[in-house]
C-alpha cells in the first residue's frame, strides 16, 4: 500500500526533471539565482531574445548575457510613509570564456534602487558582473 502511494509522488518529481532540456556537454550551462525563481529571467544572448527563460545554454567562448530582474524597493529607501517601489530591470553581463561541459550560476540582488548581477564557476569564484541596462517601474 504504502508503495501506491509513494510511487505518484515520486513520478512527479521525475517530471519536474523533464520540464528542463537536457546539458548539452558542448555547452555551457547557467542556472539563475535559486533564491529568486520568479524574479530573475533570462532575456537574451548576445542581444538574441530567448524563447525559455529559465536558463542560458551558450557555446564556448564570448557573450553577453541579458537578464530581467524585477524586485521591490523598500519605503525604507524612498522616504518617510512612502509605499514600496517595484522595479523591473534589465541587466547586461560579459563574459569571455565560457567553457564547454562547465556549469556557471548566475546570482543577483540589489541594493537601494540598484539591481547587481554576479557570474560563478562551480567552484564559487566569482568570474564577471553585471551592468544595469535600463529600469522601469512594474511589469
Amino acid at each position: 500500500m504504502r508503495v501506491l502511494i509513494l510511487l505518484p509522488c515520486l513520478l512527479t518529481l521525475g517530471g519536474c526533471n523533464l520540464l528542463l532540456p537536457r546539458h548539452d556537454p558542448g555547452q555551457a550551462w547557467v542556472e539563475l539565482n535559486p533564491r529568486v525563481p520568479h524574479s530573475l529571467r533570462a532575456a537574451e544572448v548576445d542581444r538574441k531574445t530567448l524563447d525559455d527563460h529559465r536558463f542560458f545554454q551558450v557555446s564556448p567562448g564570448a557573450h553577453e548575457l541579458g537578464m530581467r530582474y524585477r524586485f521591490e524597493v523598500a519605503s525604507s529607501n524612498i522616504g518617510p510613509n512612502r509605499a514600496p517601489h517595484e522595479r523591473n530591470c534589465l541587466i547586461r553581463l560579459n563574459y569571455k570564456e565560457f567553457a564547454p561541459g562547465q556549469r556557471y550560476s548566475l546570482e543577483v540582488g540589489d541594493v537601494g534602487f540598484r539591481p547587481w548581477a554576479r557570474l560563478y564557476d562551480d567552484q564559487r569564484r566569482m568570474l564577471a558582473t553585471g551592468q544595469e541596462s535600463g529600469c522601469n517601474s512594474g511589469a
